[in-house]
């Protein structure tokens, strides 16, 4: 094997690390659980929202130098700003980056030691920050660390839990559902919670920082390089996804569907492996979660250095995130995701539309189909989560696809028809 393709692998399984954070390992089992024989639908909703979406953005930002501005602006400098500044921020210190911590703390600590109250919790989430500051804080260093030492690590537990899951399978399937709304629209939405898209770009955008100093400097080797690694962590994770995806249906005449999805992950390890499970899971948590806060805490130490011109420097905006994220995490995993549901419901779909109409940005002359499409898709999405959470506005659940958690695909796709009969001069820098 050449150097490139070496690099290429150690690239790709560092990415697929940094995407295999909290909720990839918490959500596939639960699908598979509340799907019982029918997981198959589930996962691939899930594999969609999640490592689809993400290799869709890495593909994208690769060639709009790894920077996630670039591929928003033509949606609006105002709204790229606003979309892109949110998305960091969520897969940074508000959301993704505690989530790790408090998973690992709660998967990883508690099973071992159950009386461990606030204060536990408290200085083991500044012992992870500690180590996630530590080795962040070398950003072209950060894929090199993650792909050679603490990967094959993550992956050695994962395929053992799974082949011994497969071979000797905790129990049969149940052929009943346990949800009534769509397979496939739950699978997604759960895609979306790993909040894998929205970090996409952001990695892309470390990973060509690493290739380059490696020494690829040539612009066609970076993309090139980028869009296989890319694809190698695509296929990692829709194994592993498929594998923990039916070790919960094997669990779905077990257990109800009000098992929380930490406990289940802890229940399929002790039916697999007994006593030694709790181990094997609290390693598994520990090296997922961390390698996930190396990575996000990088991107998002790297966009704001790059938004501020520098007047923040990496490491500034580095330690300022560990802190943060340090006190954040104590509110615990499902404090966490609870407050992530709405926000990401918000912006994920303006990041994919434009991220979309991207892939056509040499076709697409006219700028206003941009804003169209993001305007229309924002205005969507804010009704359909106010619609959640309130119940007063349900007349958006009669926009074609909201049973699949894509309700905000027509008013896009008309926001960009209407945009493309809006003619302005110049182009968005002018705008």
């Amino acid at each position: 094997m050449n150097k490139k393709t070496t690099d290429i692998f150690v690239v790709g399984f560092a990415l697929f690390s940094i995407f295999f954070g909290a909720g990839n390992l918490l959500f596939p089992p639960y699908l598979g659980l509340v799907s019982g024989q029918d997981w198959f639908i589930s996962f691939l909703g899930f594999i969609i929202g999640d490592a689809g979406l993400a290799l869709l953005v890495i593909v994208v930002a690769a060639k709009n130098k790894g920077i996630l501005d670039e591929i928003l602006v033509r949606g609006g400098k105002k709204l790229a700003r606003f979309i892109g500044c949110a998305a960091i921020l969520c897969i940074g210190p508000f959301l993704a980056i505690p989530r790790t911590a408090a998973t690992t703390f709660e998967m990883s600590i508690l099973p071992f030691m159950p009386n461990l109250g606030t204060a536990g919790s408290v200085i083991f989430s500044i012992i992870f920050f500690v180590a996630t500051y530590f080795l962040t804080i070398k950003s072209t260093r950060v894929l090199d660390i993650i792909g050679k030492f603490l990967t094959p690590v993550l992956l050695l537990s994962l395929l053992a839990l799974i082949i011994k899951g497969v071979i000797t399978p905790i129990g049969p399937m149940s052929p009943d559902h346990m949800i009534d709304r769509s397979l496939f629209s739950e699978g997604l939405s759960q895609g979306y919670l790993t909040m894998d898209a929205l970090g996409a770009s952001a990695m892309a955008g470390i990973m060509i920082s690493t290739l380059v100093s490696k020494g690829y400097t040539d612009t066609k080797d970076q993309i090139s390089m980028t869009i296989k690694a890319g694809f190698v962590s695509g296929i990692a994770l829709s194994i592993v996804y498929g594998g923990l995806c039916y070790l919960g249906a094997t669990m779905s005449t077990m257990h109800d569907i009000n098992i929380s999805q930490a406990l289940l992950v802890v229940a399929a390890t002790e039916g697999i492996f007994g006593t030694p499970g709790k181990v094997l899971l609290a390693i598994m948590v520990l090296f997922a979660c961390l390698t996930t806060s190396i990575g996000l805490t990088s991107s998002a130490g790297r966009y704001f250095e790059d938004t501020t011109d520098g007047r923040l420097s990496y490491e500034k905006i580095v330690t300022a995130i560990c802190i943060f994220s340090a006190v954040v995490s104590t509110f615990g995993v499902n404090k966490i995701i609870q407050i992530s549901i709405p926000i990401l419901q918000t912006i994920y779909p303006v990041m994919i539309i434009l991220v979309v109409l991207t892939i056509f940005t040499k076709q697409i002359k006219n700028d206003n189909t941009f804003k169209g499409a993001a305007y229309f898709t924002f205005v969507a999405s804010i009704l359909s989560v106010a619609n959640s959470l309130t119940g007063a506005f349900e007349f958006i659940n009669v926009l074609p696809l909201t049973s699949l958690g894509l309700g905000w695909i027509v008013p896009g796709l008309i926001g960009a028809v209407v945009g493309s009969f809006i003619k302005t001069k110049g182009s968005i820098q002018n705008v």
